[in-house]
């Protein structure tokens, strides 16, 4: 099959193994700072004409006012490029690391390769993805130039298999009219109140080992809530496990695009017409 064969080219990621029982949502909680409007404030419009995400060139030229660069290094952690200049890494680690010093970078908790305690002085804005106790998540809510982040906190497996609250944070970057979701190590399905808190979405940087995280089915299940026409795989240790998402999304017809390069600039303009899931190839470490 082409697709297999295609797939088969692209890095293999490596990634270290967490054994226990799927975390369950958190329950409803009070949040007063989230206003009404917040859920409407990344509405997920697509362009009406048929589009495409256009493959960045090597080059890296600059960015137009409503173009967003997002570049995967590998395991969990892309490089996101503003208009501004302002560069974001997520679940920032001492492993993988993109080339350029970030000004922004975020953090997960589920082990070692989605977070560091020694992020290098120069980062301006290190963001945690948990807080200082199960029952006091991190609230992030960040305008850095032309870049606003915020995060809204989920459940993840601790390695003793039991159930950490609030240790994993989707985090949400608003830059250029896009709203970009990522979604660290989610270990379980969105309730309603963690759905109105993220909003639409038009890109969302998904997990797809389909048993670190969330099982396959259950994080489709979660991409057919986002309703994001661009979605883009991460944390995959083995071609296998990248073709089963490939050909479980691809049952679903959403359209699949391998990358040559492992960047891709995007614009609410070049958003696809229908859902895509686009493969950037990404460095192992």
């Amino acid at each position: 099959m082409v697709l297999t064969r295609i797939v088969a080219a692209i890095a293999v990621l490596a990634g270290l193994p967490i054994g226990g029982a799927l975390a369950q949502p958190a329950p409803p909680s009070a949040r007063p700072e989230v206003k009404p409007e917040m859920i409407e404030n990344c509405p997920g419009l697509v362009a009406n004409r048929v589009p495409r995400a256009v493959p960045a060139a090597f080059s890296l030229a600059a960015l137009a006012g409503d173009q967003v660069r997002i570049s995967y290094v590998g395991h969990s952690t892309f490089q996101i490029e503003s208009p501004g200049g302002v560069k974001i890494a997520t679940d920032y680690n001492d492993y993988v690391k993109p080339r350029a010093l970030p000004d922004v970078v975020t953090m997960n908790h589920a082990h070692s390769t989605h977070y560091t305690d020694r992020p290098e002085p120069g980062i301006r804005h290190v963001l945690r993805g948990w807080g200082p106790s199960p029952d006091r998540p991190a609230r992030h809510d960040l305008q850095f130039k032309d870049v606003r982040v915020r995060n809204v906190p989920t459940n993840i497996r601790s390695w003793g298999g039991e159930t950490e609250r609030h240790g994993n944070s989707i985090f949400i970057f608003e830059i250029a009219n896009l709203c970009i979701g990522h979604l660290g190590h989610l270990h379980h399905t969105l309730n309603q109140q963690q759905l109105n808190e993220i909003g639409r979405l038009d890109v969302v940087l998904v997990p797809v080992d389909g048993g670190a995280t969330l099982d396959l089915e259950g994080m489709a299940e979660v991409l057919k809530s986002l309703k994001a026409p661009l979605m883009i795989p991460m944390h995959y240790f083995s071609t296998y496990s990248l073709r089963r998402f490939l050909d479980l999304l691809g049952e679903k017809s959403v359209e699949v695009e391998m990358s040559d390069v492992p960047s891709v600039v995007v614009s609410k303009t070049t958003l696809p017409a229908r859902p895509k899931l686009q493969v950037l190839p990404g460095r192992a470490f």
